[in-house]
């Protein structure tokens, strides 16, 4: 199953639970997204993001991300099929009216998927990226190879491609949240529902991509949270506890979720998980 089809899962959950996505999508960008701020920047310094730049991002969500590389002179391509409400936000963010006088006239936004962004009037893509981490969820990494494979047709001969996943368990410490919406999502454990990371998940997508490995790296992405109001809205905006909700119920999944983070908690009531995180650098052949 592609992250996109594991997504749309997650966001037929979101319906059945009677989800308010709007909201959703506001946690996702105002406290979750800015999580991953030194994985993108890592990225981005590493391959010398600038005008020269033509890039593509798969489930760009609400963009960040794009805003990043675009301030850096990049042209920017966001694609996300899933979540119409991260997109609209994304929109806010990236369009011309957003930079004031300044024109945007080369970022594009796609409710859709790769090919989508097909523009036979455009040049070839340089950089393609797949930020949202995989080997997190039963099933996230299965398929991107598939969407993969639908991306790197739009990118130019050598073009980098980045993936991105998590870090060892032991050198997460959101793992052990996360523990918490699989024990509570038994017996739904499947697609959905979190599982360890594997060392190899990156290398195996790439490979069955057809894409030629030419680097890798780990950053160091802490999740921090004002309280623990904020790191529950936060965490549930990711929606890795959907399944456990559908299992039991909203309260029961707020009270335990609550109740792991509290040993992350500091004196003056924030909330503190040091995390690590993998990204993976390969080619278009």
């Amino acid at each position: 199953m592609t992250p996109t089809l594991v997504r749309q899962h997650l966001s037929h959950t979101e319906d059945a639970l009677c989800v308010d996505r709007g909201a959703r999508a506001r946690d996702w960008s105002e406290i979750q997204e800015r999580m991953l701020v030194p994985l993108y920047e890592a990225v981005y310094e590493r391959l010398e993001v600038g005008p020269a730049t033509r890039l593509l991002s798969l489930g760009c969500g609400s963009g960040l991300a794009l805003v990043m590389a675009a301030s850096r002179g990049a042209a920017v391509t966001g694609v996300d099929g899933s979540s119409p409400e991260r997109l609209a936000l994304a929109r806010e963010r990236l369009l011309p009216q957003a930079w004031g006088t300044r024109t945007r006239g080369a970022t594009r936004l796609v409710d859709g998927t790769p090919p989508d962004a097909a523009d036979a009037q455009a040049p070839a893509y340089t950089l393609v990226t797949a930020f949202e981490p995989i080997g997190c969820l039963a099933g996230d990494s299965e398929g991107l190879g598939d969407l993969l494979t639908s991306a790197t047709p739009l990118a130019e001969r050598g073009a980098h491609v980045v993936l991105a996943g998590w870090g060892p368990p032991e050198r997460c410490a959101a793992s052990s949240v996360l523990r918490v919406g699989t024990k509570l999502a038994d017996p739904l454990r499947g697609t959905g529902s979190w599982r360890p990371a594997l060392r190899d998940d990156l290398e195996e997508v790439a490979q069955r991509a057809g894409l030629r490995p030419d680097g890798s790296g780990r950053v160091a992405c802490p999740f921090g949270y004002a309280d623990l109001d904020s790191a529950v809205r936060g965490l549930l905006s990711t929606g890795l506890f959907d399944a456990a909700i559908a299992a039991t119920d909203q309260e029961r999944v707020d009270k335990e979720l609550t109740e792991a983070l509290h040993p992350h908690q500091r004196p003056g009531g924030t909330v503190w998980m040091p995390n690590v995180f993998r990204y993976l650098i390969a080619r278009v052949p």
